[in-house]
Formats: structure tokens, sequence, C-alpha cells
């Protein structure tokens, strides 16, 4: 269906962010995509008109980029790594068990709306592979049992904190209040699940750093110290940055035979020869 009264509002005033209405286009496709959890036909039809475009123009858009999408998705989307990283430690083997918890295809959505499983290709996270993605966090260096626990928490509208929760990262509360924040208009209202709705804050870190609740996954790497200097400073002798000391260097070997010659020693010059007359033979 198209955009409610109040929603119509917020699309307003994305399209006034711009010098032409129709660069609006990706903002106001991911807020259809927030109230209705799709981009309907009744979307691409008002889009059109909001912004001055044909239906097919509209149209080409929304189905060319992969995170538009033509039917409705859970309000948890889970989305496993397909590429060779993530394959040859089993990501596989975790879509083919969510599938079939889920009894839907992959792509497909459970009966009870809850969450819906797809594969995608390479998340840009090959050192964390398998990773199993929820709105757009990721959850890394799973086992098909830890996939499973995850599904499961989701089926009870639960959202363990994900790999990097430490770091500040957290899982949109769904995937309605993911498009809002991606159409540009900030946190999202409570309907979506924005921080006026219980449950949405990132999980209390400790002093040592660490989260309060243990992510599922791996656990993230410190970061290495570094030591930035300005332009024209001199190397330090020692300590981080410092120059590695150069290696020792080897003689090298010398003839035998030029051994005992000085020193510009090149032996006798050779004799210079009377240049032959006009008529000489030669």
């Amino acid at each position: 269906m198209p955009l409610s009264d109040q929603t119509l509002t917020r699309a307003e005033e994305l399209i006034a962010r711009y010098p032409q209405p129709r660069s609006a286009l990706l903002p106001i496709l991911f807020l259809l995509q927030a109230e209705d959890g799709y981009v309907s036909p009744a979307g691409v039809a008002q889009a059109a008109q909001l912004l001055g475009l044909t239906k097919a123009e509209v149209g080409a858009v929304a189905t060319f980029y992969t995170m538009f999408r033509r039917r409705p998705v859970g309000k948890y989307l889970v989305s496993v790594c397909k590429t060779l990283p993530c394959e040859l430690r089993g990501s596989r083997e975790i879509s083919a068990a969510m599938a079939e918890r889920l009894e839907v295809p992959l792509g497909g959505t459970d009966q009870s709306g809850m969450v819906t499983v797809e594969e995608v290709e390479c998340l840009a996270a090959c050192d964390g592979a398998p990773v199993v993605q929820v709105n757009t966090e990721n959850y890394e260096r799973l086992t098909t049992e830890e996939a499973m626990g995850l599904l499961e928490a989701l089926l009870r509208d639960e959202v363990p904190p994900p790999t990097f929760a430490a770091d500040g990262s957290v899982t949109e509360p769904s995937t309605a209040g993911l498009h809002w924040r991606l159409a540009g208009l900030g946190d999202p209202p409570a309907a979506y699940g924005g921080t006026a709705a219980a449950g949405t804050e990132a999980p209390a870190a400790s002093p040592d750093g660490q989260a309060g609740e243990r992510s599922i996954g791996r656990e993230p790497s410190p970061p290495e110290p570094t030591e930035q200097r300005e332009a024209g400073q001199p190397q330090p002798a020692e300590g981080a940055g410092a120059a590695a000391p150069e290696a020792p260097t080897e003689p090298e070997p010398q003839d035998p035979e030029a051994a005992h010659q000085a020193p510009g020693d090149e032996g006798p010059a050779p004799e210079d020869k009377p240049r032959p007359q006009a008529g000489e033979g030669r």
C-alpha cells in the first residue's frame, strides 16, 4: 500500500534535501520498504508521482539493487554468506539447516513472519568466515550449532549482540527500523523499534572493554597501538616505528691475482704506434 500521511510528510522532507526531486529516489524506496516491508507496485506508483518519474524508471531502480525487495521480508533478515571462504567453513550447512528449521526455501519467510533466511555473495569479512548477518550486522565464525542457537533466539524475538558489540555495534531490532535509518531519517520511531522501544540499547561494556553479554561467534581482536609522526619529524631510534637495524655486510671476495696490485696499477700502458703516411700501405 502507499505511504501513510505521517510517513508521506517525512518523504517530502527527504525530497527537499536534494536540488532535483529524482535524486531522492533511493531514500524514498527505503522509506517505502520500511512502511510495507517491500517495494510494492502501489509504492512504485507513488514514488513515481512524488519524484516526477515514470513507473518504469522507478521499477528499473527497485529491481536493479538487491537491497530492495519485491515481496515482504520478516522482522529479522538473516543473510548467510555463500562465497568460497565461508563455504569452505560450513556456510552452506548453516543456510540449509536454517531453511529446514523454518520449513521454507532459501529466500523464504517462516509462517510467523519473524525470520527471512537467504544466501548472499561476499559480505567482506572473510577473516570471520563463516559469516551470518542479521539486519546487516555480522555474527562471525559460527558453528552450525551456534547459528541455530542464533536463529532460535530470533524466533523468540530476542536479538543476541553481534560479534563487535564491544565496539558499539548494535543489531537493528527490525528490518523496518533498518530501512528507516537507511533512508537517512535517523533513529526510527518506536513502532519500528527505535530507541523509544525497550530492549534496543547496546549492551553495557565492562571496564575491560568487553560487552556485558558475550556476543555470538568470535571475539574481536584488540587494536594494535600505532604512533603518528608529523611530516619531516625524524624517525625514532627505538620503540614503535623505529627503523630496523641494518644487517652486517660481509666483505666481497677479491681476485687473488689482483690482490697484490697497488690501487691504480693497471700495468704498462700500450705503446703508441706511428700512424701511416699518405701513400703507404696499411
